[in-house]
């Protein structure tokens, strides 16, 4: 029990971004930096007091410190991973295993076996864009989506078996990818970007790219590249967008850019992108293009917003599911659902 409390005590100070004197001077000194550390060694044990204490400074359930559920996660790549603050990078960490530990118990309860299989691992070695646009034509066709618009990524994802998870964090974190104890697929994004619902879905599938792709003996900038060109080929796949833009174009509008923005949930400038990728425009053009952009002032707000909603309920469900059925009280359910039981309650007294 020792090791389970302090395993879990270092990742909550972790995910608030305080060191052990941080969280003494939270905690006004009552308790001391050296006790703090003694607790995070497995060493003492602290009474219920002063686990009530920590809960209420660290904002977490005080269950929260002897929740047992095996979570590991393997590297972990970050997008701009340069400009990454360490304390940054390990308060999204503790934040996505947290979030993920109480998935996974749940889904344990309910005695679900969740299972992934790379539907991308006989691809071979990727090292460039045909071999990206067959893999994502390959995933469509794996996952029956045809050639039309992905009404919703995050849904998709989830009903694929591969967690997503909502991370509020630093602005200059967009996503991330990794493995949940070497088996489960996990992709994050920041809810801060959640009025860019476009952005969202091209992060996401840029993180499933870098999860399902082996890549070659190339660049860390060529393989990103790859990676958004995969985004793209999944949200518009080459067929598709030939047949709203034709084969061969000199030039392109601003409202069809929108409309089809609009419809496939896919930003003007990646539907630019895509365009000189599939061969509709040439090098000059799209040059031209982003030079517009710029001009405009249109890189972060584009003249045409999508509007679609990125979400899955998938967990929420799985709460539900347990509650109703007696597998789990109502106070077990507030905790999973990272609330006190009083707002849980107050947020769901129609329900039960």
């Amino acid at each position: 029990m020792k090791e389970i409390f302090a395993e879990r005590f270092k990742s909550a100070r972790l995910m608030k971004g305080f060191s052990l004197q941080d969280l003494a001077d939270a905690l006004d000194n009552q308790l001391s930096r050296q006790a703090l550390h003694r607790y995070e060694k497995g060493e003492v044990m602290p009474d219920n007091n002063k686990i009530n204490l920590l809960s209420k400074v660290l904002n977490v359930k005080p269950d929260y410190f002897f929740r047992s559920t095996k979570v590991e996660l393997s590297e972990i790549e970050y997008r701009k991973l340069s400009k990454m603050p360490q304390k940054e990078a390990a308060i999204i960490k503790e934040k996505t295993k947290e979030y993920l530990s109480r998935y996974l118990e749940l889904e344990e309860i309910l005695g679900l076996d969740v299972e992934f299989e790379n539907p991308l691992k006989n691809i071979g070695i990727v090292t460039s864009y045909k071999q990206v646009n067959q893999a994502a034509n390959q995933l469509r066709e794996y996952w029956s989506l045809g050639n039309g618009a992905i009404f919703n990524v995050v849904e998709l994802l989830e009903d694929k078996n591969i967690k997503v998870v909502k991370l509020d964090v630093d602005e200059d974190f967009d996503g991330l990818q990794t493995f949940v104890n070497d088996t489960i697929p996990v992709v994050a994004y920041n809810i801060k970007k959640t009025n860019k619902p476009d952005r969202i879905r091209l992060t996401l599938l840029h993180e499933l790219a870098h999860l399902l792709l082996t890549f070659g003996d190339i660049t860390s900038k060529q393989k990103e590249t790859l990676c958004f060109q995969f985004a793209g080929a999944m949200l518009l796949p080459e067929k598709t967008l030939k047949a709203e833009l034709g084969d061969y174009r000199n030039k392109l509008s601003i409202n069809e850019l929108g409309n089809i923005k609009k419809q496939y949930g896919i930003s003007m400038q990646a539907i630019v992108m895509r365009a000189k990728d599939c061969g509709i425009i040439n090098e000059h053009y799209t040059k031209q293009f982003f030079f517009l952009i710029k001009q405009m002032n249109w890189k972060i707000d584009e003249p045409v917003e999508y509007s679609g909603a990125e979400e899955s309920n998938r967990f929420e469900q799985l709460l539900f599911r347990a509650l109703i059925e007696d597998q789990i009280s109502m106070s077990k359910a507030a905790s999973l659902n990272n609330q006190t039981l009083a707002d849980f309650r107050k947020e769901h007294q129609m329900a039960f």
